[in-house]
Protein backbone atom coordinates (compact mmCIF):
# COMPACT_ATOMS: atom_id res chain seq x y z
CA UNK A 1 0.00 0.00 0.00
CA UNK A 2 1.49 3.49 -1.04
CA UNK A 3 2.42 6.00 1.91
CA UNK A 4 -0.51 7.85 3.21
CA UNK A 5 -3.04 5.86 1.44
CA UNK A 6 -5.94 4.40 3.53
CA UNK A 7 -7.99 1.11 3.16
CA UNK A 8 -11.65 1.76 2.00
CA UNK A 9 -13.49 3.65 -0.85
CA UNK A 10 -12.12 6.14 -2.43
CA UNK A 11 -13.36 9.69 -1.37
CA UNK A 12 -16.86 10.65 0.10
CA UNK A 13 -20.07 8.65 -0.07
CA UNK A 14 -22.59 9.99 -2.25
CA UNK A 15 -24.72 10.95 0.67
CA UNK A 16 -22.06 12.79 2.25
CA UNK A 17 -21.39 14.55 -1.15
CA UNK A 18 -25.22 15.13 -1.23
CA UNK A 19 -25.63 16.39 2.05
CA UNK A 20 -22.52 18.75 1.21
CA UNK A 21 -24.80 19.89 -2.36
CA UNK A 22 -27.43 21.09 0.12
CA UNK A 23 -25.77 22.93 2.37
CA UNK A 24 -24.09 24.77 -0.68
CA UNK A 25 -27.48 25.26 -2.26
CA UNK A 26 -29.48 25.96 1.49
CA UNK A 27 -26.82 28.92 2.16
CA UNK A 28 -26.50 30.28 -0.97
CA UNK A 29 -22.49 29.55 -1.10
CA UNK A 30 -19.86 30.51 -3.89
CA UNK A 31 -17.46 28.01 -5.49
CA UNK A 32 -14.97 29.17 -3.13
CA UNK A 33 -16.62 28.63 -0.15
CA UNK A 34 -15.24 25.40 1.21
CA UNK A 35 -17.89 22.62 2.49
CA UNK A 36 -16.82 20.08 4.92
CA UNK A 37 -19.76 17.46 5.75
CA UNK A 38 -17.47 14.82 8.19
CA UNK A 39 -19.37 11.84 10.36
CA UNK A 40 -17.30 11.26 13.47
CA UNK A 41 -17.45 9.43 16.67
CA UNK A 42 -18.59 10.94 19.62
CA UNK A 43 -16.91 10.01 22.75
CA UNK A 44 -18.67 13.09 25.18
CA UNK A 45 -21.02 11.25 27.93
CA UNK A 46 -24.29 10.57 26.55
CA UNK A 47 -24.03 11.90 23.30
CA UNK A 48 -24.83 9.25 20.47
CA UNK A 49 -21.86 7.19 19.17
CA UNK A 50 -22.01 9.14 15.91
CA UNK A 51 -22.47 12.53 14.88
CA UNK A 52 -22.22 14.69 11.64
CA UNK A 53 -20.13 17.78 12.10
CA UNK A 54 -20.89 20.28 8.88
CA UNK A 55 -18.46 23.07 8.46
CA UNK A 56 -18.42 26.18 6.09
CA UNK A 57 -14.96 27.75 5.73
CA UNK A 58 -15.38 31.11 3.58
CA UNK A 59 -12.57 32.73 1.87
CA UNK A 60 -13.32 35.66 3.47
CA UNK A 61 -15.42 35.92 7.04
CA UNK A 62 -16.01 33.64 9.58
CA UNK A 63 -16.41 29.89 9.21
CA UNK A 64 -19.16 28.25 10.57
CA UNK A 65 -19.88 24.64 12.00
CA UNK A 66 -22.74 22.59 13.44
CA UNK A 67 -23.19 19.52 14.71
CA UNK A 68 -26.04 16.90 13.92
CA UNK A 69 -26.35 14.24 16.92
CA UNK A 70 -26.93 11.42 14.32
CA UNK A 71 -25.27 9.74 12.05
CA UNK A 72 -24.74 11.09 8.22
CA UNK A 73 -27.03 8.64 6.52
CA UNK A 74 -29.25 9.76 9.09
CA UNK A 75 -29.42 13.55 8.02
CA UNK A 76 -32.42 14.62 5.61
CA UNK A 77 -32.27 17.91 3.63
CA UNK A 78 -35.25 18.96 6.26
CA UNK A 79 -32.54 18.45 8.76
CA UNK A 80 -30.08 20.74 7.60
CA UNK A 81 -32.54 23.47 7.01
CA UNK A 82 -33.80 23.11 10.54
CA UNK A 83 -29.92 23.58 11.91
CA UNK A 84 -28.39 25.47 9.00
CA UNK A 85 -31.24 28.09 8.79
CA UNK A 86 -32.10 28.35 12.63
CA UNK A 87 -30.92 31.86 14.17
CA UNK A 88 -27.27 31.78 15.13
CA UNK A 89 -27.51 31.55 19.42
CA UNK A 90 -24.41 33.53 20.67
CA UNK A 91 -23.19 32.82 24.11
Amino acid sequence: MPLGSRPGPKGPSPHLRELKETVRTLLGLDEDTAVMVRQLACTEPGCPPLETVVAVLPMEGEARRWTLHRPADQITEDDLRVALLAPQQHD
